[in-house]
Parts: C-alpha cells; sequence; structure tokens
C-alpha cells in the first residue's frame, strides 16, 4: 500500500467515525426537539446556536479554519433543526439574490425557504405565520440604508431577532456571455448604484432598466438573448447564464447589512445588540436631549437613521441600533428614559451581533 492510499484508508475510517457521530448528534438534537414540544418552545434558539459555535471556535486548534468550522457547524445545526420541526424562511426572492444568499448563511440548507416578489411581502408572510421567520436588507455600505425595510419597520409588530453581514460582488451575465449581444441590462437600484462606474465607462450606451432583484434580473436574461442582468455569481448557474464580465462593482468590500424578522427577540448573549425607533418633539435640542440617556452610561450608539413620518408632514422618526441586550439593567434605564421623553417610541428587538462578514465563496 502506497503512503497515499494508506492517508485515504484513514480518511476513510475517520469519516466513518464522524457518521456515526453525526447520527448520533442528530438523536439527540430529536430528543431535544420532543422536548422543546412538550415545552411549546420554539425549536430555533438564537442564543444556544451562538454558544455553540462560539464554543467550539474557542477550542479549535487547527488546522481546520474557524469560518470553515462555522461554515460545517451551520449544516450541522440547520439538520438539527430539521428533524426538530421543518424551519420556513421568507426572503426577497427570486432565488439567487443576495437575500437569499444570506438567508442560507444564516439558517443553513435544511430549512424552507420562501422566495417573495417585495420586501413589504416578507413582513406579511411571516406577520401571518406562514413562514417562522424572514430575511430583510437594511444597509449597503456603499449606497446606504434600504428605506422601505426602515418604513415597515414602523408598522410591523416583528422583531428584530438577527442580523447577517454579506460580501456582495456583482457580475454582469448573459445567455451568450458577449458583451457585443447585449442591448439592454436589467438590474436591481441597489445593484445599480453599486455599478455605476463601471457601467458608464464600459457600456455607457446601454440602457439600464431597475426592477425588483437581482434575482429577478437574473430571470428576466435568461428569456432575452440581446439582454444582460446584474446579479450574484450563483446566479449564472440557476439561470443557464454566462458571465460576461465579473465583480463588477465600483467599490471592493461591499458589504449589505440584513436583518433576521420573526415574532420575538431571542434571550441576551453577551454580544447583543438593541434597536429602536422614536420621535421627537420640534423644540430645540430634542434630539440630543433624547440620545442623551445612552451617552450618560457609555453605551455605544451604531447606527442612527430618520425617516419621514407618513402621516404627517415634516415630522420624522429616529431608527437607533445600540450595544447591548434590552434585558441588561443600564440598557433597560436608557431606553426607559428615552420612551419617557420621546413623543413615540419602538423597541425593536434585541438580538445577537453578527460573527463578521459572510463571504459568498
Amino acid at each position: 500500500m502506497t503512503e497515499k492510499e494508506e492517508l485515504r484508508r484513514q480518511i476513510d475510517a475517520t469519516d466513518e467515525e464522524l457518521l456515526a457521530l453525526l447520527n448520533r448528534r442528530q438523536s439527540l438534537a430529536a430528543a431535544i426537539g420532543r422536548i422543546k414540544n412538550q415545552e411549546g418552545s420554539r425549536t430555533l434558539d438564537f442564543r444556544r446556536e451562538e454558544e455553540v459555535v462560539a464554543h467550539l471556535i474557542h477550542l479549535n486548534p487547527g488546522p481546520l479554519s474557524h469560518t470553515a468550522l462555522r461554515n460545517i457547524f451551520r449544516e450541522i445545526i440547520s439538520a438539527a433543526r430539521e428533524i426538530q420541526a421543518p424551519l420556513g424562511v421568507a426572503f426577497l426572492g427570486p432565488e439567487a439574490t443576495f437575500s437569499h444568499l444570506a438567508a442560507l448563511k444564516k439558517f443553513g440548507y435544511a430549512s424552507r425557504f420562501g422566495p417573495m416578489a417585495t420586501i413589504q411581502e416578507v413582513f406579511g408572510e411571516v406577520e401571518k405565520g406562514k413562514y417562522h421567520y424572514g430575511v430583510v436588507p437594511i444597509e449597503n455600505s456603499t449606497e446606504g440604508v434600504v428605506n422601505a425595510t426602515l418604513d415597515l419597520f414602523a408598522e410591523t409588530p416583528l422583531k428584530i431577532c438577527g442580523e447577517i453581514y454579506l460580501e456582495v460582488s456583482h457580475d454582469l451575465v448573459s445567455k451568450s456571455g458577449q458583451k457585443l449581444d447585449i442591448e439592454v441590462i436589467y438590474t436591481h437600484p441597489q445593484a445599480h448604484g453599486q455599478c455605476r462606474n463601471w457601467l458608464a465607462t464600459h457600456l455607457p450606451e446601454i440602457p439600464v432598466l431597475e426592477v425588483a432583484s437581482t434575482g429577478v434580473a437574473a430571470q428576466k436574461a435568461a428569456k432575452n438573448p440581446n439582454s444582460a442582468a446584474i446579479a450574484s455569481a450563483f446566479a449564472a448557474p440557476l439561470y443557464n447564464l454566462r458571465v460576461v464580465e465579473p465583480r463588477i462593482e465600483d467599490h471592493s468590500g461591499n458589504v449589505t447589512h440584513f436583518f433576521v424578522i420573526g415574532p420575538d427577540a431571542p434571550g441576551p448573549t453577551g454580544r447583543d445588540k438593541t434597536a429602536i425607533l422614536f420621535a421627537v418633539d420640534n423644540i430645540p435640542g430634542a434630539l440630543y436631549k433624547t440620545l442623551r440617556p445612552l451617552a450618560e452610561r457609555g453605551l455605544n450608539m451604531t447606527r442612527i437613521v430618520s425617516r419621514p413620518v407618513k402621516t404627517e408632514a415634516w415630522r420624522y422618526l429616529f431608527y437607533v441600533d445600540l450595544d447591548g441586550h434590552q434585558s441588561e439593567p443600564e440598557v433597560r434605564e436608557a431606553l426607559s428614559e428615552i420612551e419617557q421623553i420621546s413623543a413615540h417610541f419602538k423597541l425593536l428587538g434585541s438580538f445577537p451581533k453578527a460573527p463578521g462578514v459572510e463571504k459568498l465563496s
């Protein structure tokens, strides 16, 4: 037996051990699922899942990278959820949108995914209970906030349950893969903004038509041989398209931030954020006074965005993210003060911080 054959024999033996351990883990997960059903508790426990992965990363001596470990256990945990109870997740579709990819990164392939035509439909289907959770874009690092998502948080009873930061890279794709065949380009408005300089330089005469998502753009390009789409690299094989030009975004390091929405906010993990929205009276220093409880307690505000109130001209809602969980004494006290000062206040939820930026590969 050669050295290579011996190493392969050892790998086969290790795989058999892994298989036995994975099945043992699934049996334990099924037993926990039965207990959850008796208790009437939900299948998904964000805090527990984060604790499991964080513990394993802490113990990991290598050579397995932390990223690879996280990806592997995402699917192991996803399979464990499936054996307990299938988990339904709605996202802005169709398949191969960045919202779809973010949902896969968060929930794993064993979940049941539902593509929705609009962000409003994602909220609506989760509110009706047709899906357990939804994944919606909230902000892009180059194009800014997604206003449709922010506006819906003012109305929905849903909570923010989690977050995902996803690397975003755009390919120009078409049926033939040839630039000379392109007479029109389909794209989502955010993707258009992220690739505007490249398009102006390389295809300045080609009209650009904006559609509901990058997935819809890919679908349209698949039906029209004289068109192209700006979409993710995952869209090309799914819709039988070829890459005309890869990575056409104007800025490398482009990242989109997504929120997970659901009926309940998870408990504290020790690495959390809290999201709120509020309105202030139109008097001098009102915003300063409203935010002062955060500064006095040393609480870090990670985002503030304003949006106009739809029912009252020149009135604004402020959306704020801050470090900490609503159950922590200092956070709870600060939120109580803000609520008393504000003309309107809404707690959108506390949720675990994302561990980092998820890569597309």
